[in-house]
């Protein structure tokens, strides 16, 4: 599985632009493996054969984008979207949940919601749908997020690459751990907060 995320980013020129698409994509359609894909490209910047400096940006700026396309659909489309996508009992828990902590902790929330994936598209649809949070402090804040993400996620690929030239698979599945332990430690520090706050 590990090798098929390494070989389906090629060290063409084209995969700049996949790595975008997919980061774009998974912002409002989470089934999308932007982390996997970031990670695969870095991967293969660490072998020479894509050029890292041009991954980060196109990691960012595809998440940035499909943020605010999720920020306007929440937007525009508020109230259709949520009965219609958001019906679910688990699904309205996670939208009132997102609503509430946009309210207590903003901008803090719109960073971390970019390392969960599906939190992420909650959060930033919930941030247009919410008519207190505007879209110039919005902005400021997912401009942060998306690049600390693209950042994160390429060079995870990318010195894992490094370290495992021989066998890239090694590498991929290096960041592959990494990754999960951080999102794993956020949910876990999210968990520990909200018990400390009812407690």
């Amino acid at each position: 599985m590990f090798v098929t995320f390494v070989d389906a980013v090629s060290g063409s020129s084209w995969s700049y632009g996949v790595v975008f698409l997919v980061a774009m994509l998974d912002a409002f359609f989470p089934v999308v493996p932007s982390e996997a894909t970031a990670i695969a490209a870095g991967v293969v910047a660490g072998a020479g054969d894509l050029r890292v400096e041009l991954l980060i940006p196109a990691a960012a700026l595809g998440a940035i984008v499909g943020d605010n396309i999720s920020y306007a659909g929440g937007h525009y489309l508020g109230e259709r979207v949520t009965n219609r996508f958001f019906s679910g009992e688990k699904a309205r828990e996670r939208l009132a949940w997102a609503e509430r902590m946009l309210d207590e902790r903003g901008g803090y929330l719109i960073v971390v919601a970019r390392f969960i994936p599906g939190g992420r598209t909650v959060t930033t649809f919930t941030a247009g749908f919410v008519k207190t949070f505007r879209w110039r402090r919005f902005i400021v804040f997912d401009v942060i997020a998306g690049a600390i993400w693209g950042a994160y996620t390429v060079l995870l690929g990318y010195f894992g690459g490094k370290t495992f030239e021989e066998e890239p698979w090694k590498g991929l599945l290096l960041a592959f751990g990494i990754a999960v332990a951080v999102t794993v430690a956020i949910e876990a520090y999210r968990h520990l907060r909200r018990r400390r706050a009812h407690a």
